[in-house]
């Protein structure tokens, strides 16, 4: 790997409410490896907890080639400490995603959906608008999304990409969602990443208005 890391990116007190930890302030790490590390892949933990004191999310290297018990494995790297990693790509990154009950404003639905809306700024998105064609590329592990368009949002100098995705009937089992925007064959974006997970027969955030 060239680099990997675990970023916080909201920075905005107002979205956590801490004044005794102040996890807006909490830093980000970076991992620059020396030399050959080899094949592997970055793998994110997430561990369920009932307290927000506790740290539950990490990211680490997992090799490809395991080494074997009492084997001795040497590896050089450079830890990076702090807002913003050492280096940012061209693409443009997300700044924000926000979920809420699916469909066609004005129609009655008929069936469950659940809408998702990411905003997107940065690399060469603001030169873009009102000059190219911007779609959103969504992929599913299952279901299926429809409604799916991206349009300038002038207020970030970036875009909006929005979608609905409608569960398999019947199934309640996590949902893995990529999406990122592109024009003209050439990715404009990071690769956004979300697990959602559909709720159950009942529940309230099934009633269809």
């Amino acid at each position: 790997p060239r680099g990997f890391g675990l970023l916080q990116r909201d920075r905005d007190f107002d979205h956590y409410q801490d004044d005794g930890v102040f996890y807006e302030k909490r830093p980000c790490l970076w991992v620059e490896p020396k030399g050959q590390w080899g094949e592997g892949s970055v793998q994110l933990v997430e561990i369920p907890t009932v307290d927000e004191t506790f740290d539950n999310i990490v990211a680490f290297w997992n090799p490809k080639q395991k080494p074997q018990p009492g084997e001795e494995l040497l590896v050089g790297y450079r830890l990076y400490w702090g807002a913003q990693p050492p280096a940012r790509p061209p693409l443009a990154h997300c700044v924000a995603s926000r979920t809420g009950l699916g469909g066609i404003i004005g129609k009655k639905r008929e069936y469950f959906s659940w809408r998702f809306a990411v905003d997107f700024e940065g690399g060469d998105l603001a030169g873009l608008i009102d000059k190219a064609e911007v779609e959103a590329v969504v992929e599913t592990s299952r279901g299926r999304v429809e409604v799916v368009s991206a349009r300038p949002l002038r207020e970030i100098n970036g875009y909006r990409a929005m979608f609905d995705l409608v569960p398999p009937e019947g199934s309640y089992d996590q949902i893995d969602i990529r999406l990122y925007l592109r024009s003209g064959g050439k990715t404009l974006t990071e690769t956004w990443l979300y697990q959602y997970s559909p709720p159950p027969a009942g529940a309230p955030e099934r009633t269809l208005y």
